[in-house]
C-alpha cells in the first residue's frame, strides 16, 4: 500500500475507521430468518459472535450470565471490584454517584484494595453454576499469579488482555510471561489481545492462541490515544488482522480467531468489522445502555483506575433497554442501538450473505460521505443517525 508523505524524513500509511467505510450491497437479497450469526472458537458454540468487554461496569457474574443465555459469552475482569469486594455491588453504586472531578481519584483509591484469590474462584464458579461457558480476563502481568484460582473455578476460557500485549516482551527487571509456553501448557482455549497491526498479531497467533483481539485505543471510555498517542483506526487494524490470519492459516492449517475490540456503537458498525475480517465482536459501551449493566449507566475501562498513568475515563451511558432489547430487540429507536445483533442479521441479508465467513467477503468502499450524505435534517433536528 502507497505511504504518504508526513514531512521529508517521515511517511506512513492511510487508514481507515468505520465511519470511512460503506459495505456494498451485493447482486442477492436473502431472508434474515435463513442468516446465521453463530460462531465457534474452539469447542465452544455460541448463538451470537458476541464477547462482552471485561469492564467492570458492564459484566458482572449477573450479566455474564445474561448475556450467555442470550447467545454470546461475557467476559468477566479477575482484576476488578468483583474480585477485589464480596460485596462489589456497594462499591459500583458509590463510583455512580461520584462527581466528574473526584471519578477517577477515587477509583484509583478503590482499585488499590488487594485482590482475593477465593473471589475469583468463587465468582467463575458462580458464572458456570448458571450452565453457561465461563470467560474471564486477566493482565499478562498477574496471569501466573492468578492461576491456581483459574484452575479451581474451572474456567472455561481466558483472555489475556492489556493495552497493547505481544509476543515479545521486553523487561530487565521482572521475567515476563512466556506466551507460547504458557497458552501450549494450558487446557482451555485462550484469547490475546490488544493488537492492531500485521506482524503483532502473526506473531501472537504463532503462541497457539486460540483467538486475537484487535483493537488499540478505539474504545468509547479509552483515553489511551490521547494519552499514549497510539492507535490504528478499527477498519483497518481489522483487515491487516485478518491477512495475518490467512498467512498462519497458510503456514499450520490452524484458524486463528479475530474479534475486533471495541470502537462500535451500532449494528451498521459490528457489521462493517465482521465484513473488514473479524469473526466475532467484543463490546462494552453498547452493553453498558442495558438496564442490568452494573455500572448503572456508568462504565470505564481496565486501565482507567492505574495509579501512575489512567488511560481511561468514566463514561456515561443513558439506559435505552433491557440487555435482550440491546442485543437482540425489539428496537423502539432509530439510531442502530438497540437490536444490534438483528442489525448485523438484516445487513448480511441484504447483503444476500448466508453466514459470517461468507460476509467477510463482502465488498467495501472508501465512503466518508455516508455519514453526512442526505442526513442534514437528522443532525439538525438530534434524531436517527444525528444523535
Amino acid at each position: 500500500m502507497a505511504e504518504i508523505e508526513i514531512g521529508m524524513g517521515k511517511s506512513g500509511r492511510r487508514a481507515y475507521g468505520f465511519d470511512d467505510i460503506a459495505i456494498v450491497p451485493s447482486r442477492r437479497t436473502r431472508d434474515p430468518e435463513d442468516v446465521d450469526i453463530s460462531w465457534k472458537i474452539d469447542a465452544y458454540q455460541f448463538d451470537l459472535p458476541l464477547m462482552a468487554s471485561a469492564m467492570d461496569g458492564v459484566v458482572s457474574p449477573a450479566t455474564a450470565i445474561e448475556v450467555g443465555r442470550l447467545g454470546g459469552v461475557g467476559v468477566l475482569n479477575l482484576e476488578g471490584l468483583w474480585c477485589r469486594y464480596q460485596d462489589a455491588d456497594a462499591v459500583l453504586a458509590e463510583i455512580a454517584e461520584l462527581p466528574v472531578e473526584k471519578a477517577t481519584r477515587r477509583m484509583q483509591e478503590l482499585y488499590q484494595e488487594p485482590l482475593k484469590l477465593e473471589l475469583v474462584s468463587q465468582r467463575i464458579a458462580e458464572i458456570k453454576a448458571a450452565g453457561v461457558v465461563s470467560c474471564a480476563s486477566v493482565t499478562p502481568q498477574r496471569t501466573e499469579a492468578l492461576l491456581p484460582a483459574i484452575l479451581e473455578g474451572g474456567l472455561d476460557m481466558l483472555v489475556i488482555q492489556g493495552t497493547v500485549v505481544s509476543a515479545e516482551h521486553v523487561s530487565s527487571t521482572v521475567e515476563p510471561l512466556n506466551l507460547k509456553t504458557f497458552i501450549r501448557e494450558l487446557d482451555m482455549p485462550v484469547i490475546v489481545g490488544g493488537c492492531a497491526t500485521y506482524r503483532a498479531a502473526l506473531h501472537l497467533m504463532r503462541t497457539g492462541a486460540a483467538g486475537i483481539l484487535v483493537g488499540v485505543g478505539p474504545g468509547h471510555a479509552c483515553t489511551t490515544r490521547g494519552v499514549l498517542g497510539l492507535g490504528v483506526p478499527q477498519a483497518t487494524a481489522i483487515a491487516d488482522v485478518r491477512a495475518a490470519r490467512m498467512r498462519h492459516l497458510d503456514e499450520t492449517g490452524v484458524y486463528c480467531q479475530v474479534i475486533a475490540d471495541g470502537g462500535m456503537a451500532t449494528g451498521g458498525d459490528i457489521s462493517k468489522a465482521i465484513v473488514c475480517g473479524a469473526d466475532a465482536v467484543m463490546i462494552g459501551s453498547p452493553l453498558a445502555a442495558a438496564a442490568e449493566a452494573p455500572g448503572r449507566g456508568h462504565h470505564w475501562g481496565m486501565a482507567t483506575f492505574h495509579p501512575t498513568l489512567p488511560r481511561g475515563a468514566r463514561v456515561t451511558t443513558a439506559v435505552r433497554g433491557t440487555l435482550e432489547e440491546v442485543l437482540l430487540g425489539p428496537a423502539n429507536e432509530n439510531d442502530g442501538k438497540l437490536n444490534l445483533f438483528g442489525g448485523l442479521r438484516t445487513s448480511m441479508a441484504t447483503c444476500g450473505y448466508l453466514d459470517i465467513k461468507e460476509f467477510q467477503k463482502a465488498e467495501v468502499m472508501v465512503a466518508p460521505a455516508l455519514q453526512t450524505e442526505g442526513k442534514s435534517l437528522q443532525k439538525a433536528q438530534g434524531v436517527g443517525m444525528g444523535h
